[in-house]
C-alpha cells in the first residue's frame, strides 16, 4: 500500500470502528473506492489504485483492507505491513533488498521504511494489515 493511499485510507468513510466486532468479507467481489497515486510514484504505465479500509484501531495506528492495483510500475515508501495477495501478480523490488515475486496465495511482509517499485503484470488485489509507526 503507498503512503498516498494510507493517508487516504485513513479517511475513507466505510471504516469499521475497533469495537471489537467480528466480521466477514468476501475480498474478490469487494466494492473497492479509487485512491488516487501521486504522479511522481509512477514510472511506466497508467496504472489505478483502489482499495476500502475494512478496520482501524481506536488510535488510527493499525490499518486491515483490502487494496488493489492494476497494470504498471510504481514506486514506494512503505509501511510495517503484512498482506495476503488474492488476485494477479507483481514484483516487488525491496532497495537493498530481495525481489518479491506475488501472486494468488503469497503472503508478504514489508518493513516500515523500505523503498519498493512494483511491476504489477496482473492487476492485483491484496487484503493487508499495516502498523503505522
Amino acid at each position: 500500500m503507498t503512503t498516498n493511499d494510507q493517508t487516504a485510507a485513513s479517511t475513507a468513510s466505510a471504516v469499521a470502528t475497533a469495537s471489537g466486532a467480528s466480521f466477514a468479507v468476501r475480498v474478490p467481489e469487494a466494492e473497492l473506492e479509487p485512491e488516487p497515486l501521486d504522479p511522481a510514484q509512477i514510472v511506466s504505465g497508467t496504472p489505478e489504485v483502489t482499495g476500502k479500509v475494512l478496520w482501524e484501531s481506536a488510535d488510527g495506528k493499525q490499518l486491515r483492507g483490502i487494496w488493489q492495483i492494476t497494470p504498471g510500475v510504481v514506486t514506494d515508501t512503505e509501511a510495517n505491513e503484512l498482506f495476503v495477495v488474492v488476485s494477479g501478480r507483481a514484483t516487488v523490488e525491496v532497495e537493498g533488498g530481495d525481489t518479491l515475486e506475488v501472486g494468488p496465495g503469497t503472503a508478504a511482509v514489508l518493513r516500515e521504511g523500505d523503498r519498493t517499485t512494483w511491476t504489477v503484470h496482473e492487476t492485483l488485489r491484496k487484503a493487508y494489515h499495516i502498523t503505522l509507526g
